[in-house]
């Protein structure tokens, strides 16, 4: 190497480390955030100076204490990872387009059925296996027989999620006929 390709090298500066991932939350409010439909239908959004975000989709943070607010709109990177983008603290300050779009995704998010009536409701290997009717008929689900699998909703209801974390709400448990409710406290008395 010639001396002052040496000299260069030494003066040189050291190379930039790579830029550190962000840490908190970012709020993404109407003034930053612009959220709008793209090809296929699919749910993009553009995060002021930072670009576009493409396929996102919309999670509660908080489904029944928040139902309208602490949106995370999140996307899937190149490595199949999901990553967020921010997270909206009240949805009502968005346009009413802006909210439709979200609320669409969040739809296709949540998997949740009303239970209306509790036919049985069988312990078997720590599992609970419930016969129930929905709003959508009659059906069968597994649930693990845990205490962070069953949580109140609202002032008297109860949401269960089964093995896939598939949500079953109760709106009311005193509201369901006597043996309904009598089946399901057997085993969620919690």
């Amino acid at each position: 190497m010639p001396p002052e390709a040496v000299e260069e090298q030494r003066d040189a500066q050291p190379p930039q480390e790579p830029a550190r991932r962000r840490t908190g939350v970012r709020w993404l409010t109407p003034d930053n955030t612009q959220v709008f439909q793209g090809t296929y239908s699919l749910l993009h959004c553009t995060v002021k100076d930072d670009g576009p975000y493409r396929g996102v989709f919309a999670v509660l943070m908080f489904p029944i204490s928040h139902p309208d607010r602490f949106v995370s709109l999140r996307y899937t990177d190149r490595e199949d990872k999901v990553q967020e983008v921010g997270v909206i603290d009240h949805l009502k300050d968005f346009p009413p387009e802006a909210q439709n779009l979200i609320r669409q995704s969040l739809v296709r998010q949540t998997h949740e059925k009303v239970i209306k009536q509790v036919y049985e409701v069988k312990e078997e290997f720590g599992f609970l296996f419930f016969y129930v009717e929905t709003e959508d008929g009659w059906e069968r689900f597994v649930m693990p027989w845990r205490g962070d699998r069953a949580e109140d909703y609202s002032e008297r209801g109860k949401l269960l999620l089964d093995a896939y974390d598939n949500r079953y709400v109760i709106p009311d448990v005193e509201a369901l006929p006597p043996a309904d409710r009598k089946r399901l406290t057997y085993y969620i008395y919690w």
